[in-house]
């Protein structure tokens, strides 16, 4: 069977591929190439010195949707790595010792310099110390970003950060790039940024619109795409998130579901809000689960991984360093359980969501620790019906579709249960939720 696409995913697909394609070719341009993080990732700093950015992550979630990922595992795992240690770590390692080809078949250069901006995943620190083993003479940078232990960016805590991006992480990036830094460059390139959010607000806020014309949680791991990775802070991003907003648009205004693999999603029974990562060893057939039964979500914590815009922070050139450190603080991983409980229960009114599902990863520590609490919270809170799954990021030893199964079953259960009080409800048919 044909797969159904968008002409935005055909969009973004190419943007990939020509991003591999400069990264293919820096011996003979020239360009340095930087590895970093999708967390807090300083996009547009990064192209402000011409630079190209590597995210290990994305190449090790990109292995495990070719089926590639247990390969890697094993290979790190036969090197003396933890079955415990993340499988997003083992992976990369894996595809490192193997000689570094990157999700489109080319080999991705080494790093001229590690950019580590630390937002909420210790493991990061410790990937980061592996990675410099394997690329030993390479420049190393370190953004310490606070945690928001009180529940809010204290001003204190956007000095500390910039100050490190002046004394310390601009220098290197000098030293490597052989580029001074141009302060007014980043300035405009911020202005982009905040017009490519500004419209990916739009987008998940479509969520609202009954039928959902998204799915904001395997359509949306498609959607921040550009936006979390190598585009943002350029006219390209812009571009993809225009295309995609017609699209969404289009589909609102003849009240069209989300595209899925096989098609639009034609009768929408099941309105969820998700907590925790998608599994991309059996992404296709994880998301199967639930079209299949008519659930969409409609509201998503893992697409506000790489930045959370929905309480109104947006790049600025008012004071650029500035802003990067309030970005990086911003980040999801980056929040306090209290912090993560409300915008979680906000997804859930706005959107007016049926249930909530958490997906516990096992090798990630980052998002599942405290899921549990969040979803009693939520549970007695608003007294929606709750649902728990286990899977991995990119180890398929643990998916285990019965188990899976046999899970959502329960909780599909208990939304049918709780709809068939609502039936004969005309408030609910409003083509625009109140």
């Amino acid at each position: 069977m044909e797969v159904q696409k968008e002409s935005s995913m055909i969009k973004q697909k190419q943007m990939l591929a020509e991003h591999f394609m400069e990264l293919s070719q820096v011996r003979e341009t020239g360009r340095k190439v930087v590895y970093t993080f999708v967390p807090g990732n300083l996009a547009e700093f990064v192209s402000t010195f011409d630079m190209l950015p590597v995210y290990p992550e994305i190449n090790a979630l990109q292995s495990g949707m070719r089926k590639k990922s247990e390969e890697y595992i094993r290979e790190a795992e036969d090197i003396g790595y933890s079955e415990d240690v993340c499988s997003y770590v083992k992976c990369d390692i894996g595809m490192m010792l193997q000689g570094n080809i990157g999700p489109t078949g080319q080999r991705l250069p080494a790093p001229d310099i590690l950019l580590l901006s630390y937002t909420g995943c210790f493991v990061f620190m410790k990937w980061f110390e592996n990675l410099r083993h394997l690329y030993p003479n390479t420049e190393i940078a370190m953004l310490h970003v606070p945690y928001q232990e009180a529940g809010r960016i204290e001003p204190a805590a956007v000095k500390y950060v910039k100050d490190q991006l002046i004394k310390s992480v601009i220098p290197k990036f000098e030293k490597v790039s052989g580029q001074k830094f141009d302060i007014d460059k980043l300035g405009r390139k911020l202005e982009l940024a905040a017009q490519a959010e500004n419209l990916l607000v739009d987008i998940f806020d479509s969520a609202r619109h009954r039928p959902s014309p998204i799915d904001a949680y395997f359509g949306g791991v498609y959607y921040i795409g550009p936006i979390f990775t190598a585009f943002r802070g350029n006219e390209d991003c812009i571009d993809y998130y225009r295309e995609l907003k017609a699209e969404v648009d289009y589909r609102v205004a003849k009240k069209l579901g989300p595209i899925t693999p096989e098609g639009h999603l034609e009768n929408e029974r099941f309105r969820l809000v998700v907590e925790g990562p998608p599994n991309w060893t059996h992404f296709r057939d994880f998301w199967k689960m639930f079209y299949d039964r008519g659930a969409v979500f409609v509201g998503s914590s893992y697409t506000r991984v790489g930045g959370v815009y929905d309480d109104g922070f947006r790049h600025s050139s008012k004071d650029p360093l500035a802003s990067l450190a309030e970005y990086c603080m911003g980040c999801y991983t980056n929040r306090s359980l209290p912090q993560r409980i409300s915008l979680l229960e906000r997804f859930i009114k706005n959107n007016h969501a049926d249930g909530l599902l958490v997906n516990s990863i096992k090798s990630c520590n980052s998002f599942s620790a405290g899921q549990l609490v969040m979803m009693r919270d939520l549970e007695a809170r608003l007294g929606i019906p709750v649902g728990f799954i286990e899977t991995d990021l990119v180890d398929p030893r643990y998916y285990s579709f019965s188990n899976i199964k046999n899970r959502l079953d329960s909780f599909f259960q208990m939304l049918e249960q709780r709809q068939s009080i609502w039936i004969g409800d005309d408030s609910l048919s409003d083509d625009v939720l109140a």
